[in-house]
């Protein structure tokens, strides 16, 4: 099950657990977001047509981040604009997360390889404002 993680009205994150299955093509983001996400199974034989995608200008105003466990675990901690902690969870081999909104912070639980797709190209210290310090509790997700 696909889970939208959310703080009052503010969408923080969707969060893909690796053991999701959907048949065909599930779009998970709404279309307002600079980032689309989508999940696709298929059986075999299915033809995705060859195809070149056109220039289309888009204004991006913040940097949205997919990660992609592709091994291991980490603790994702995530915050308002502000600075103030909201919860953490607990990701896995096969988890995929979009980071939508808030901020983020992650430790690794075990040894972990990540995969990160976000809108390029860094811009440095211009791109991040890095928490000089911040209270948390460990909430931990359960997709047991």
């Amino acid at each position: 099950m696909v889970h939208e993680i959310r703080h009052q009205d503010q969408l923080l994150a969707i969060l893909i657990p690796g053991d999701h299955q959907f048949n065909g093509i599930q779009f998970l983001t709404p279309n307002e977001l600079s980032q689309q996400l989508a999940y696709m199974q298929y059986g075999a034989g299915k033809i995705i047509a060859a195809h070149v995608h056109n220039p289309v200008p888009r204004d991006v105003a913040f940097t949205r981040e997919t990660l992609f466990i592709r091994k291991g675990k980490l603790r994702m901690d995530l915050y308002t604009d502000d600075q103030q902690y909201i919860e953490s969870y607990v990701l896995g081999t096969g988890d995929v997360v979009l980071l939508i909104s808030g901020g983020h912070g992650f430790e690794t639980l075990e040894p972990t390889e990540l995969i990160e797709v976000k809108q390029g190209p860094y811009a440095g210290t211009e791109d991040k404002t890095v928490f000089s310090s911040v209270a948390r509790e460990k909430i931990q997700f359960n997709r047991e």
